[in-house]
């Protein structure tokens, strides 16, 4: 199921997926004139980045509402899926944040990925790993079975490990440099529910609409003592895959 995305509400609920995502660009460290590709550039914070220092960046994302709002930065931005990347060669560099693990199936993104870079092009991305949001999903499931859902089949995301990604791009060509694993505990600027409508469309669309509210009410409360503090914030238990690699 494609996820439906709103740049206004992810502006105000997710901007801290840019916000984090920013010290990776540090790792890509782009030089001037070269060709990068922002692969799932959504709403263009961080291609706008890296267009600012130098380089010719071209955004893709599989969200037309995203790419618009990315094209009003003035970017070079297409609406295209990951899996169906339509280059040969054209790129210095691809970067991607936080958006590689909402692309399936994977080795058909990295094949596209391998395609779109010139020779010793490289690759930098941080994505979702093993262990993402590992008690979200431990609650979510068993709400989701009690209504006769299966939640693995209605799940959008990829969360490998970093031996299986490692394996996967080998396979399609690269050298990895280096492939880190880590946890990134990650506060939420508002509620566990405005999270649940930005990320969540893949499972909540499979309830019917007068029943959304109900649950999410009831998964928050399900989660609220492992990720709610006693100030009232929610922090969730994010873990992420960094890799740079090279072909």
């Amino acid at each position: 199921m494609t996820e439906l995305w709103n740049p206004d509400v992810y502006s105000r609920t997710a901007r801290f997926v840019s916000e984090f995502g920013e010290p990776l660009i540090a790792v890509l460290a782009p030089r001037p004139g070269e060709r990068v590709l922002d692969l799932g550039c959504g709403d263009g914070a961080l291609t706008a980045k890296l267009a600012a220092l130098g380089t010719q960046v071209v955004g893709v994302d599989a969200s037309p509402a995203m790419v618009e709002a990315a094209c009003k930065r003035g970017i070079d931005a297409r609406v295209m899926r990951g899996d169906e990347l339509r280059f040969d060669a054209e790129f210095d560099a691809v970067f991607s944040n936080a958006a590689i693990h909402w692309m399936k199936p994977p080795d058909r993104v990295a094949e596209g990925i391998r395609r779109a870079l010139k020779p010793g092009g490289r690759l930098v991305a941080e994505l979702g790993a093993a262990g993402n949001i590992a008690t979200v999903l431990h609650e979510l499931y068993p709400l989701l079975q009690d209504r006769g859902l299966d939640g693995a089949a209605l799940c959008p995301w990829y969360f490998p490990t970093a031996e299986e990604y490692r394996g996967l791009l080998e396979a399609s060509g690269f050298r990895v440099d280096t492939i880190d694993l880590f946890p990134r505990p990650t506060p939420l600027p508002g509620h566990i529910t405005e999270w649940f409508d930005t990320f969540c469309g893949s499972f909540l669309r499979a309830i019917p609409e007068s029943e959304r509210l109900a649950f999410k009410a009831e998964l928050a409360d399900h989660l609220a003592p492992k990720l709610r503090g006693g100030d009232g914030r929610w922090t969730l238990d994010y873990v992420r895959l960094r890799v740079a690699a090279h072909i």
